[in-house]
């Protein structure tokens, strides 16, 4: 019901937008109050951008540094989905397929097994209803089903859906071990992480690592953590060896708690059939050639000959659901495959370039100056994004008004609703006020950016974005949600 209203209350408020944001003095009430907020004494050397525009009538009832260029940090995500949205359109789903290469004999595959990658983010994911593998293991069923006990080639990935760059353009370097910063591949399994378990034994000795999936030789573990003292404080040490899945864990952990992390792993597609490669062996499939990259091939597979015939397939959930976990959740990895799918799907390579240029004709639709916009990755993680606070709110704008409800829906439901749910489930807590809206952070950037109804009914997108402070970034979360509050009380009929 809540979702119900909340897309009526756009549905109302898009009906009668005016073509931009009318020019107005801000409310004077409100721009001191939040203002007081703003220019607090532990922000002050802070550069705070902020708007705030009644959607019913394109009225502005806040600005500061409305149109100065700011890092956004994960309120890209907002661009991205919003862009795939209208373009791929909610029902979009993404489909693996699993080839047999040459001809059966007897119960023997004489040729490779290859899997043709279609940059599907969610392939191998576990849910509480389903393992990592089980999709691997259901593709050992259809090759049993086929008569196929044994492969006299290899596993084949076959990921030219995209380019082969697998890193956003200028990530920290010392984010690269870890989940969030996944490198990105158009055959990926796991979300391209293992999901390291560092369980506490006796104070002094080793922790007990495992990992998942199924403690894959993928990757090697070098184990030099610790068993800390019940009481102490945990201390995470991971490395992982640049071009490499060697990683060295030297954590602490102490007795009664245990550590979990998800760790990134040096090239997706190799480690999709290399796990597939282990999976059917376990099954009771020999596969005897080594799990390979297309590339390696002489020749590129052709899928329309009869020597390559599909023996399985997987599909995944449509767009919609994919866009609430990339927004409620964060999640990086998904957000850059899905900016790739976008330059896929056109005439430009499945690149963060080309998936930019499809996004770039959305958003100069929306009324953004696309000359003055500058997004370089699909999740904000790369601190060379630039968007200005009036760019996300003629973005909110637009998707508010847009003239196909399921897109409408889909973007407005994979919000986080604050108090609730996602990145904003513990702020706003107490039902009040009534927003959703995605979040943003890095090192010293913070970013809120969605909808907040008002007191009196109006539906109000703001865009609140904070860079180069140097308090608490708690401090800075705590401003952000005081002046959605104040919004939310407020009333500007």
């Amino acid at each position: 019901m809540i979702l119900r209203s909340w897309s009526l209350a756009v549905l109302i408020a898009g009906a009668g937008l005016a073509a931009r944001p009318a020019a107005s003095q801000p409310e004077p009430d409100l721009a001191t109050a939040i203002e007081d907020v703003l220019l607090a004494a532990p922000m002050a050397n802070a550069w705070w951008g902020a708007i705030a525009i009644d959607l019913d009538t394109g009225r502005v009832l806040y600005e500061m540094n409305a149109d100065r260029s700011f890092m956004p940090a994960s309120v890209t995500k907002l661009f991205t989905t919003a862009a795939a949205l209208h373009v791929l359109g909610p029902h979009f789903t993404y489909r693996t397929r699993l080839y047999a290469e040459g001809p059966v004999e007897g119960d023997t595959l004489q040729g490779n097994l290859v899997v043709r990658g279609a940059g599907d983010p969610t392939f191998g994911v576990a849910r509480p209803d389903r393992d990592a593998l089980d999709t691997f293991r259901a593709w050992a069923d259809s090759l049993r089903a086929a008569g196929i006990r044994r492969i006299a080639g290899g596993i084949v990935g076959d990921d030219d859906v995209f380019d082969d760059v697998p890193l956003g353009d200028s990530w920290s370097w010392d984010d690269l071990q870890y989940g969030y910063a996944a490198e990105i591949s158009g055959l990926s399994f796991h979300e391209n992480v293992v999901k390291l378990r560092i369980a506490p034994t006796r104070p002094g000795s080793p922790g007990a690592v495992t990992w998942q999936p199924d403690n894959t030789d993928y990757v090697t573990i070098s184990n030099r953590s610790r068993t800390a003292a019940r009481g102490a404080s945990l201390v995470d040490g991971y490395q992982r060896q640049p071009g490499t899945n060697r990683f060295e864990v030297t954590s602490e952990v102490p007795v009664s708690r245990v550590e979990q992390e998800e760790l990134s792993v040096h090239n997706p597609t190799l480690y999709f059939a290399h796990v597939l490669r282990e999976v059917l062996r376990a099954e009771g499939i020999e596969v005897d050639g080594m799990p390979m990259d297309v590339d390696r091939l002489a020749e590129r597979p052709d899928y329309d000959s009869a020597e390559l015939r599909i023996v399985a397939r997987h599909t995944s959930a449509p767009l919609s659901e994919l866009a609430r976990e990339i927004n409620k959740e964060s999640n990086n990895l998904w957000a850059e495959q899905v900016l790739r799918t976008l330059g896929a799907a056109s005439d430009t390579a499945g690149s963060a370039e080309g998936g930019h240029i499809q996004a770039k004709a959305v958003f100069a639709e929306a009324g953004i100056d696309t000359s003055r916009l500058q997004l370089v990755d699909g999740s904000g993680l790369s601190r060379k994004n630039l968007v200005t606070p009036r760019m996300a709110t003629d973005l909110l704008r637009f998707m508010a008004r847009h003239d196909d409800r399921a897109v409408q829906s889909a973007f407005l439901e994979s919000l986080a609703v604050g108090g609730r749910d996602g990145t904003l489930e513990y702020r706003f807590r107490g039902g009040t006020p009534d927003v959703r809206a995605k979040t943003g952070s890095l090192g010293n950037v913070s970013a809120l950016s969605g909808y907040v109804r008002t007191r009196d009914g109006r539906l109000v997108a703001f865009a609140l974005f904070c860079n180069h402070y140097t308090t608490r970034s708690a401090l800075v979360r705590s401003a952000q949600d005081a002046i959605v509050t104040i919004l939310g009380s407020a009333s500007v009929r």
